[in-house]
């Protein structure tokens, strides 16, 4: 048998699965299709990493019914530091340079925090909770896609189960690995880092205030994100030769190598969990697009977290969409023509190749230790910071907040 949708989307992840749900508020039927038991993805063991959920993103979580779910466990950002430092080196000391960056999200005049520093198990049981609450929504997991057969008006999905699924829709949320992605033939630009991030969460002993830090340090950023509960998130970029030494190091150790990186101002600090490690790398798909087919989130770009933008981008990637698709419907368009899905990509493609690629020029610009470079550098972020409209601009990007917004993230 055939069971008929009106998408159908691969990978339930926290792309596929907001999408899911920003389309079933519209009226879209859909299927979502993704390997893992919805029960191990709720758990904590699953996935020990945050999201810095931007402000503007956040408010597609509120527009879904989603946000009394995440405030108890959303840290606002009230102030962002990013401050320019190198670790000392045997026999000398350490310097950090006086030269800053501080946003402030009193300077915003919407009033709202600057983003929210959220679980990523908090931002999927959130969002599992939601699609219960779906009709028009059906989650297939685990399943696994077995083949994907494009035709001139539908696609048609077989799964491992003997089920078919056919739609005038796919889209592809199936990761940086896409597998959809390279059926499709959508080539990639891409390379990797000679960085990994290794991420743990802290209890501390004194308040963050909401204030998240990030330290440039020669071997990439080093940053402290404010949690709920007396806590912080580290995401600690490191050289990937020098970042399984450091994973090994025992709890007193590990500790000890965290404050030589930020000191004490969170006096005493102790591990909150289970550390984490993956490699860092950038792809961006030199097509968001393909016959009967979108991608969106990791499967149309990875980026460095240097900016926290990734998960943002992806959020951005599904607003625009929806609005694309309901607005093709609303005048009896096919939802899945290139037509209608080349109206996504003018939209979404520029904006996520500037930010990706800008990312990226941070990434060489200050994961580096060259004088005249950091001398650049410095001098460039104070003047950021002492130029109100600039500092305001680059506020509103980090809020995911500039170009043009789908209506799910407009204000």
């Amino acid at each position: 048998m055939t069971d008929r949708f009106d998408a159908i989307i691969i990978g339930g992840g926290l792309a596929g699965g907001l999408a899911a749900l920003a389309l079933a508020r519209e009226g879209f039927s859909l299927a979502l299709v993704d390997s893992e038991t919805p029960a191990a993805m709720r758990e904590e063991a699953f996935d020990g990493r945050t999201t810095a959920l931007a402000y503007a993103a956040a408010r597609v979580f509120r527009r879904l019914g989603l946000w009394s779910a995440l405030e108890p466990d959303a840290e606002p950002i009230r102030d962002i530091l990013v401050t320019d430092g190198r670790r000392a080196a045997p026999g000398r000391k350490g310097f950090v340079s006086p030269f800053h960056l501080h946003f402030d999200s009193r300077e915003l005049e919407n009033g709202e925090p600057l983003g929210f520093i959220v679980e990523n198990r908090r931002l999927r049981c959130a969002i599992y909770d939601g699609l219960a609450r779906r009709e028009n929504v059906e989650l297939m997991a685990p399943a696994r896609r077995t083949a994907t057969a494009i035709g001139k008006s539908s696609a048609e999905v077989a799964l491992a189960s003997g089920r078919i699924l056919t739609a005038p829709l796919v889209i592809a949320a199936d990761g940086r690995h896409s597998p959809l992605r390279a059926e499709a033939g959508v080539k990639v630009t891409q390379w990797t880092y000679p960085q990994v991030g290794i991420v743990a969460t802290v209890a501390h002993e004194r308040p963050h205030d909401g204030v998240a830090q990030e330290l440039f340090l020669p071997a990439g950023p080093f940053a402290i994100l404010p949690m709920t509960g007396g806590r912080s998130n580290l995401v600690w970029t490191e050289a990937k030769a020098a970042a399984p030494a450091y994973l090994a190091l025992p709890d007193a150790d590990f500790l000890s190598a965290i404050r030589a990186r930020f000191g004490d101002y969170l006096g005493e600090i102790e591990l909150a969990g289970p550390r984490w490690s993956y490699p860092l790398a950038f792809h961006l798909a030199q097509s968001f697009i393909a016959p009967r087919l979108a991608l969106i989130g990791d499967a149309a770009h990875a980026i460095h977290p240097i900016a926290g933008q990734g998960y943002n981008l992806g959020v951005k990637d599904i607003a625009a969409l929806v609005e694309v698709l309901a607005d093709a419907r609303g005048v009896g368009l096919d939802i899945g023509a290139m037509s209608t899905l080349a109206t996504y990509q003018r939209w979404r493609r520029f904006d996520s190749a500037m930010l990706a690629f800008g990312g990226d020029a941070l990434v060489k610009l200050f994961s580096n230790d060259i004088a005249p470079i950091r001398l650049a550098r410095d001098l460039g972020m104070s003047v950021v910071n002492q130029v109100p409209p600039l500092r305001r601009f680059f506020m509103r990007q980090a809020g995911a907040d500039l170009g043009r917004l789908p209506e799910l993230m407009a204000r």
